[in-house]
């Protein structure tokens, strides 16, 4: 099977592609990495892949949804966090006035005071950092430990916890869509919630 979803290879969904064939057992299947979602959803309904995934946050999807209607079809939906981000800036700046930022993270911190400039990934966002594009970005954190003498952390933001859907270029079985009525964690979470109501 081949799957395709946004690159390059550090982003979040390179990523989360990567978990979600390793926990289905597909992890043999052949994985493109893009950078354009409407050109991939125009491949995807042309047979060039047999799966897309797309985050739901990601600043393309409603777009997308609308453009290809009924000929990309969601076949599954799941819950991931993406990759722990922080808030850094460029050792060399003294007072940091300007900031990187994909367009869906733009809202993870408070960027008022910041000249906001927007990247195609937090891996873009980063790989600009480092070539003097900006005074600050928002990142992978881990970036803090791979270019300490570099980096410094102003602010850590966590992993944000997401709704990743999967596209096919046919729809589910008779076009019903997949319901899981016995999902153990789902069942965990409304018993929990009915024992919060009654007090």
């Amino acid at each position: 099977m081949h799957f395709a979803t946004l690159g390059p290879s550090g982003s979040n969904h390179a990523l989360v592609l990567s978990h979600y064939l390793e926990a289905r057992g597909l992890g043999d299947s052949r994985v493109s990495l893009i950078d354009d979602f409407t050109e991939a959803f125009a491949a995807l309904v042309d047979g060039h892949y047999n799966y897309l995934l797309q985050v739901s946050a990601h600043f393309s999807h409603a777009d997308c949804v609308g453009r290809f209607m009924h000929r990309a079809w969601p076949v599954d939906t799941f819950i991931a966090p993406s990759r722990s981000l922080a808030l850094v800036a460029r050792r060399d700046v003294a007072s940091p006035r300007n900031v990187l930022r994909q367009p869906a993270t733009r809202y993870y911190t408070d960027l008022s005071d910041w000249q906001e400039i927007d990247a195609a990934t937090t891996v873009d966002a980063l790989t600009r950092l480092r070539n003097g594009e900006a005074d600050a970005a928002i990142v992978a954190d881990e970036a803090l430990d791979e270019f300490a003498d570099e980096l410094s952390c102003l602010r850590r933001l966590g992993p944000a916890l997401d709704v990743w859907v999967l596209y096919a270029p046919r729809p589910l079985a008779d076009g019903n869509p997949l319901i899981l009525p016995n999902n153990p964690a789902l069942t965990r979470h409304f018993a929990a919630s009915r024992e919060v109501e009654r007090y």
